[in-house]
Formats: C-alpha cells, sequence, structure tokens
C-alpha cells in the first residue's frame, strides 16, 4: 500500500476523525499519528481542518489545535457560523470541505501519495480528480461502526481503505496515558477539567 520513497501528505478532517475515533472507543495520539506515517515514507505535510467558536473565551478545542500547530501539523481553522432555523431554534455550521479540497488539489503535484482521514462522500469527486493527476489515494474511516462511518461510493473510489480501528494500536491514545495526565493537571490546576487533554 505504502512505498518508503513516497512523499505523503495527511489530510485530515478533524470532526470527522474525532467521531470516528469515538465510535471505536479510543482516542487518537497525534504524536504516534504523524510518527506512524513518517514510516511509512516521506511525510511532507500533515493537514488538519477543523472549525471554531471565535468569542468564547475558552475552547475545548483550542489546546489540541495549539498543539497541533506547534508539533508538525498544518492546522486550518475558520469560525462556526451560528444561525437560527425557522423554527427559531440555534444552530452552529463549520464545514471545512472547501479548504481541504483546495489544499490536496494545490499539494497533489508535490506528493505521490494523499491519505485522506475522513468518511465523507462528498470527497469522492476530490479523490479521483487527485487520481487523474497520477498519485494514490488512501481514506482512513471505519467501517466497524453501525452505519459505518464512511461513505460506499467513498471507499471505493480509494486506492487503499485503511480502517482505522486497524490502525488503533499504532495511533490509539493509551487510556492509562490519559487519566495519569488528567491526575498531574488536577493536581497542579484543580479548576481545569479532564475535557482539556485532548492532544
Amino acid at each position: 500500500m505504502f512505498d518508503d520513497r513516497e512523499r505523503i501528505a495527511l489530510f485530515i478532517d478533524g470532526a470527522n476523525l474525532y467521531s470516528t475515533a469515538k465510535a471505536l472507543g479510543f482516542d487518537i495520539d497525534y504524536r504516534r499519528l504523524l510518527k506512524e506515517f513518517n514510516s511509512k515514507g516521506f511525510l511532507l505535510r500533515a493537514y488538519y481542518y477543523t472549525a471554531m467558536i471565535e468569542d468564547q473565551e475558552y475552547s475545548t478545542l483550542r489546546p489540541l489545535v495549539d498543539w497541533l500547530d506547534y508539533n508538525g501539523y498544518n492546522v486550518v481553522t475558520k469560525p462556526l457560523k451560528e444561525f437560527y432555523d425557522q423554527n427559531g431554534r440555534r444552530k452552529v455550521k463549520g464545514n471545512m470541505d472547501i479548504e481541504l479540497v483546495v489544499d490536496a488539489m494545490e499539494m497533489a503535484e508535490h506528493v505521490d501519495h494523499v491519505v485522506l482521514f475522513s468518511g465523507d462522500g462528498d470527497f469522492r469527486r476530490l479523490v479521483e480528480a487527485i487520481q487523474r493527476r497520477g498519485r494514490k489515494v488512501s481514506v482512513v474511516s471505519t467501517l466497524q461502526t453501525q452505519p459505518p462511518m464512511i461513505a460506499d461510493d467513498l471507499r471505493r473510489q480509494a486506492d487503499h481503505f485503511l480502517d482505522l480501528v486497524d490502525l488503533e494500536a499504532k495511533v490509539g491514545r493509551d487510556p492509562a496515558e490519559r487519566a495519569a495526565r488528567a491526575a498531574e493537571r488536577a493536581d497542579r490546576h484543580p479548576r481545569e477539567t479532564a475535557d482539556q487533554d485532548d492532544l
């Protein structure tokens, strides 16, 4: 699936990867994820996409975004849009698909293999366009949930499908490590919550 001479770029749909890992019952260790794909070839870039609430004093996503930004990821964010539906219910929208597509198309001429962390069927055309440029595309999601987290047409279009459950031992965080870090932080800063440890 991978050739160690390949130049690789990762494109991570943050919300989609979070939902997939949560559905499988584990947390992603982003340091281990980089290490895993560095071992498969020359990892040229790793992009992480997420929408964030701008005017909140503190967001539980902020420590993760900051950590990723300082530790080898190109983080792309934009503010969540708030609106009210026809029934007056407050809704938020934060789709990062366009940003991911533009970056992937620009990067396709510089890499041999694109790895997309998303199961969103809207990316099928992106995968097809990158393949037309002579590049391989692997998609990471899961079939192990009901319903599966990956759209069937996206899985069929990809050159390779990696089930996230098969990567758990290599990119998953050890639950004991998270508990130890949360306890250590609680000792130092009793007012902080365990939710902040999303790295």
